[in-house]
């Protein structure tokens, strides 16, 4: 933080002490006119720094809530596999680690997801997982080769499930930088002021120009700041896909 202050003030400092080094040998003329160069280049150069943090602002999480929404497609699916390769697996371990899925992605849907709208994961997730991974891996498959293949495919699912489940905790901390949101309000408010700290006094209907912009600059830092969070506002990824594996697991067990 300390260095961002220092940055601004070093380039604030710059400016000033060239306005101070022109004035002293008599270069250029004095400029007062709001329309005139010094604020025309200000106001160029602010909305410019104002559309590239927006678009920043909004693009990243956009990207993010892709990404996360790709990992839920990606544990899901990871879930599907380990219960189809269960059914290989001896009865009364293939029903008990089936049930074990099933139950994993019920919590995940009604008890684990409003959690994740606060950026965090419910830790009894992690001990469901980790519960299964222990089942599977202490099957007792004898001499039976085929048997411990589909144990360690099964684990290997399992695997995945934990892995895309670590990337989904990731994904529901994760915000942009605070400073992005701080960059694009402070660049928009000064980009709605401009005309009037260059000395500008706006009346009457030359006002309406400025006050449509004002209001749609601030809906968009409000959204900027609305989609800040992957599984909260209106970009959330839903829970889509585990609602989309239940309906499997209802399918594949219907046809064993």
């Amino acid at each position: 933080m300390v260095a961002y202050v220092f940055a601004v003030a070093a380039a604030i400092g710059v400016v000033a002490l060239a306005a101070l080094a022109f004035r002293k040998i008599g270069k250029g003329s004095e400029d007062t006119d709001p329309g005139g160069p010094s604020v025309a280049h200000a106001g160029a150069m602010l909305s410019a720094l104002f559309l590239l943090a927006f678009a920043i602002a909004i693009i990243v999480p956009w990207t993010m809530a892709d990404s996360a929404r790709q990992n839920t497609q990606d544990e899901s699916q990871a879930a599907v596999e380990a219960y189809w390769a269960a059914g290989d697996l001896p009865a009364d371990s293939r029903d008990a680690v089936r049930t074990g899925l099933r139950d994993y992605l019920t919590f995940v849907v009604d008890t684990e997801w409003p959690l994740m709208a606060q950026g965090r994961l419910d830790p009894v997730g992690s001990e469901r997982v980790d519960a299964l991974r222990t089942q599977v891996a202490t099957i007792d498959t004898g001499d039976d080769e085929d048997a411990a293949d589909t144990q360690n495919e099964v684990l290997g699912h399992i695997s995945d499930v934990s892995a895309a489940r670590a990337q989904r905790g990731v994904d529901a901390g994760s915000t942009p930088p605070p400073g992005l949101l701080v960059l694009t309000a402070l660049s928009g408010v000064i980009v709605v002021l401009l005309p009037m700290l260059a000395g500008a006094r706006p009346r009457g209907w030359s006002l309406v120009p400025l006050l449509a912009m004002a209001g749609m600059l601030g809906f968009g830092v409000y959204l900027c700041w609305d989609i800040m969070r992957v599984f909260d506002g209106p970009l959330a990824v839903q829970p889509d896909a585990f609602r989309v594996a239940l309906q499997e697991f209802a399918r594949i067990s219907g046809g064993v």
